[in-house]
C-alpha cells in the first residue's frame, strides 16, 4: 500500500535562517531518512513557504486566486514524502522516524489506488 506523509510544522521556526547549521542539520536528517527508506520511497518534497502558495478556491462554480494557503492554521505544510508499507501500523512506525525541525505533526494518508 502507498501511503502520503504529509509534514506540518510551523514555518516560522525557520525564520529567515534558511543556511544556518541547525537547519542545515535537519536537511541532512531528511537525506539520511530518505536514504534509509530505500526503495520503500516513491517520492516526496519540501515546499516552499507559504508565501509562496497560491490557492484556487471554488464555491458555488465560482473561483477566485488567492495568495498563500487559504486556511490560516498554526502548521504548514512543509513537505511530503510517498512510501510503500504493508500496512498503517508500518507507515505509522516509518512516520514516527521522520525528522521534525521544531514542534510539528506528520499525517499519514493511504493514496486512492495506492498498490504496486
Amino acid at each position: 500500500m502507498q501511503y502520503m506523509l504529509l509534514i506540518y510544522e510551523d514555518e516560522t521556526a525557520y525564520g529567515d535562517k534558511h543556511d544556518s547549521p541547525a537547519v542545515m542539520e535537519i536537511v541532512q536528517r531528511h537525506m539520511a531518512f530518505g536514504g534509509e527508506l530505500g526503495a520503500q520511497r516513491k517520492g516526496g518534497a519540501g515546499l516552499m513557504p507559504t508565501n509562496m502558495a497560491t490557492t484556487v478556491v471554488t464555491r458555488s462554480g465560482a473561483q477566485t486566486i488567492h495568495d498563500g494557503p487559504f486556511a490560516e492554521t498554526k502548521e504548514q505544510l512543509g513537505g511530503f514524502y510517498i512510501i510503500d508499507a504493508p500496512d498503517l501500523d508500518a507507515a505509522i512506525a516509518i512516520a514516527k522516524k521522520l525528522p521534525i525541525y521544531a514542534d510539528g505533526s506528520v499525517e499519514i494518508r493511504p493514496l486512492l489506488g495506492g498498490t504496486d
